[in-house]
């Protein structure tokens, strides 16, 4: 089955002025919707790898919905067990400023709780065939403690991804079962309850190796922006990995790519290192491309056996 990857789908509303952002004036500007939600986005940027992802989520049972759904089916996104619901889709509201950050955002989420009966009728069926699963941690805690419980069952690799920090960090005590948990800095300062604002990445890596060796997390990304990222790992392993130096048209996105590229370095044989390099490649192919999505890549460009 390859990978699995497990959470919402939702509609983002993204803003973007024409001129300077000017935070509490009148901003002319053109506003875009597009699919979205973190454990969506990650399951098409593998799907853009040539792989074929299974993703396990809700729509809505309307035609916007059925839309979301065809979109991942022409990416070869297995959705076999998508369901469909009544207001099964969250909404992302963001304003982005002129450098392609976002300026401000509200999210409002959908009701994730079916997924738990999904699980219990044909999790079995699922992680006997999963290579690995993609798991937004900031769902409900029933549902996170039931993906970790199969996995620990049919000893398949979890890899943490995070939509709302505020919520994910009421999880901690989830954390030292998943193989890697991926975040930004901003959300690391909030789990660790500091701050880490304009923290330069060698400071941020010999921090996240003392706190990762402290929670006794198996591995650790953190991603900084145009910093790059750090990592760090329970057996001391730590480092940098640059960003590499494109022109950015718009960040959202980005973070979700670089997500996808660690968990399908990891799930084919990478060292944690390497995989941090895919995810950068990916992350990098977001933020210049001019439809904001990964473009299609062949493994073999990404130095993936995916035949072993």
């Amino acid at each position: 089955m390859g990978i699995v990857v497990m959470g919402a789908t939702f509609v983002d509303i993204k803003g973007f002025p024409f001129d300077a952002y000017i935070p509490n004036g009148r901003n002319a500007g053109k506003i875009e919707y597009v699919h979205g939600g973190v454990a969506r986005n990650v399951v098409e940027d593998i799907a853009n790898v040539e792989l074929r992802p299974t993703f396990l989520g809700i729509v809505d049972d309307t035609p916007l919905g059925t839309a979301v759904v065809e979109k991942l089916k022409n990416h070869k996104v297995n959705t076999e067990y998508v369901l469909s619901r009544p207001d099964g889709m969250g909404t992302w509201l963001a304003v982005f400023d002129s450098n392609g950050d976002v300026a401000g955002s509200i999210s409002k989420r959908p009701d994730m709780m079916p997924l738990l009966d999904l699980l219990e009728e044909k999790g079995d069926e699922i992680f006997a065939e999963a290579d690995s699963v993609v798991l937004e941690v900031d769902l409900d805690k029933a549902i996170v403690k039931k993906v970790l419980e199969l996995a620990e069952k049919h000893r398949t690799k979890t890899y943490g991804v995070v939509s709302n920090m505020s919520i994910a960090v009421e999880r901690r005590d989830f954390f030292q079962k998943f193989d890697c948990f991926i975040c930004n800095e901003q959300e690391a300062g909030m789990l660790f309850l500091d701050d880490y604002t304009g923290i330069e990445p060698k400071e941020l890596c010999d921090i996240i190796k003392e706190k990762v060796a402290r929670a006794k997390i198996p591995a650790m990304v953190v991603t900084m922006g145009g910093k790059g990222a750090v990592y760090a790992d329970k057996e001391g392993l730590c480092g940098i990995c640059p960003a590499k130096k494109v022109q950015v048209k718009d960040t959202t996105g980005a973070g979700d790519a670089f997500c996808s590229g660690v968990a399908i370095g990891l799930t084919y044989g990478k060292t944690l290192p390497e995989a941090i390099e895919i995810g950068a490649t990916l992350a990098a192919s977001v933020i210049t491309s001019l439809e904001n999505v990964c473009p299609r890549f062949q493994p073999e460009e990404l130095g993936l056996d995916v035949k072993k």
